[in-house]
């Protein structure tokens, strides 16, 4: 009962039950007047109220200097209004024909639209609103990706622009299927969320779950896709990331059209995808654009370099501390002589040099890029050598810290770098209190941990235990692109075949 009451706390920012609200403009009524618009508007420096009179009619014009500029509201408000005073028998809706209208009673949305770079008219005699797109904000151009960075295949990345992600997905998939749903979350930021999936491919009931979870989310705001990412999540105490996150384009659409679900947020260059599993975790876009003996061979070592990464240095725990029969008499005799001068056991030594390269892995990558690097290099070839003459740590378990942090770098995701680097210090403490029997244990822990998990309500070791023989083609080994006619048996989506054979 305790432990249920804590996670009802902990989760209480996401309602699990009852009606859906509607989350985009909690006061969904409210009567739209200059007056109110003031008082809604009061010490926001920015915004700007002016106003004009146009064929005798009085005209106010609502908008933010820091979001619009001269040349955007000159172009899209201004000179349709001039040319309105000059034809008296014309109605405003003519001229201004990029303009919405807006009904008496949304308030809330006016101001909404006006706070997101809109302008607005007030035509008080006639009972008008509109509003005018007229955003004019700096935005960052496209670039080449920095995190999942490949030699092949296309460059460019997403942005911080919600706009320009959706129209990087849509210039490269040309159909009317391809469905995008925008809703807004969060009661102060009211961050824009757009929901991308196929319509003739996506699977009805992952669609609604993620619409519901989103509609049902409570919260003031997001400052990234990553923390709606975790509020959406089945199991939140996993260290283990349950859905994908890419910045690549063409990542994204091999996603969608495989039947997975993305999710944009404005303000920022990832896009989820959902559901995913453990080892899609492990695969690269790259993998796709080279040859399939070379994907299979990476994919490999990823997967193989994920488990050295988390039994090397807790082996050489438990074997110095519990069984040092199992070494050969040479290589005992050499780690005897590496730890001469060690005063600390072997469990406080792997700790002290593993926080020692977190430490610089952290300082390097908030400095600047040149300098990071430098300290990266420098500081681990000065640290590490003066820590072994010091007699702090031994020269063989530097190699060995050396190699896991490398080898905790391998996967594309990050999520599942910083996953591995948490679950390495478990292994290194269940080594030093049992030896290697604690790091079974924690090994059989980890593996019913995993067959556990579910993204999006579906397995998320797939494909160890696959829906369908045909997710072995694409799991550890990938093979030929021409054996790709099924998609994967996680997505459920409607058509199973990917080209247009006779069964579909």
């Amino acid at each position: 009962m305790l432990w249920e009451s804590f996670k009802r706390i902990l989760r209480k920012t996401v309602k699990t039950d009852g009606p859906d609200q509607d989350i985009i403009f909690p006061e969904s009524k409210g009567k739209v007047t200059k007056e109110e618009i003031q008082k809604q508007l009061k010490d926001v420096d920015d915004a700007i109220i002016k106003n004009l009179v146009v064929n005798g009619e009085p005209v106010t014009l609502i908008y933010l200097n820091s979001l619009v500029d001269t040349k955007s509201l000159q172009s899209f408000v201004l000179t349709p209004l001039e040319e309105l005073e000059k034809q008296k028998d014309k109605k405003p809706e003519e001229f201004l024909r990029n303009a919405n209208q807006l009904q008496e009673d949304e308030l809330p949305k006016l101001l909404h639209e006006v706070m997101s770079g809109f302008s607005v008219l007030l035509f008080e005699k006639r009972n008008l609103i509109l509003i005018i797109n007229t955003f004019s904000g700096e935005t960052r151009a496209v670039t080449t990706s920095e995190s999942e960075t490949t030699v092949l295949g296309p460059q460019d990345s997403f942005t911080e622009s919600i706009e320009t992600n959706v129209s990087l997905i849509k210039r490269r998939v040309r159909t009317p299927n391809l469905k995008t749903k925008v809703l807004l979350l969060g009661t102060e930021t009211q961050n824009t969320v757009a929901v991308l999936y196929m319509g003739n491919i996506a699977n009805q009931e992952n669609i609604d779950r993620v619409m519901y979870r989103l509609k049902n989310i409570e919260v003031q705001g997001f400052i990234g896709l990553p923390v709606l990412q975790q509020m959406l999540e089945d199991k939140p105490f996993s260290p283990f990331p349950q859905f994908g996150m890419t910045v690549r384009p063409d990542n994204a659409i091999a996603a969608l059209l495989d039947g997975r679900i993305g999710i944009f947020l404005n303000g920022s260059p990832e896009m989820a995808i959902l559901p995913t599993s453990f080892f899609e975790l492990f695969s690269s876009p790259e993998d796709f654009y080279n040859r399939w003996t070379t994907a299979s061979l990476l994919r490999s070592i990823r997967l193989i370099g994920f488990f050295i990464s988390i039994l090397l240095t807790s082996t050489y725990v438990s074997v110095l501390t519990f069984h040092p029969e199992m070494l050969p008499p040479q290589l005992l005799i050499i780690l005897a002589e590496s730890r001469a001068q060690v005063p600390f056991p072997p469990v406080i030594e792997a700790l002290i040099i593993e926080l020692v390269i977190e430490v610089l892995r952290e300082a390097g990558a908030r400095m600047p890029t040149k300098i990071g690097q430098t300290i990266g290099i420098v500081g681990g070839i000065v640290i590490g050598t003066a820590a072994v003459e010091a007699g702090l740590a031994s020269n063989i378990l530097i190699v060995l810290v050396a190699i896991s942090a490398l080898l905790s770098f391998m996967p594309p995701n990050y999520l599942m770098s910083n996953s591995i680097r948490f679950v390495r210090y478990v292994f290194i403490i269940g080594a030093g209190m049992m030896g290697m029997f604690g790091q079974m244990l924690l090994l059989a822990y980890w593996f019913n941990h995993l067959l556990n998990l579910t993204s999006l309500g579906n397995p998320y070791m797939t494909p160890v235990w696959p829906r369908r023989w045909t997710d072995l083609l694409d799991s550890v080994v990938r093979a030929p692109i021409t054996f790709f006619s099924v998609r994967r048996g996680m997505s459920r989506a409607k058509k199973q075949q990917t080209r247009p054979l006779d069964e579909e």
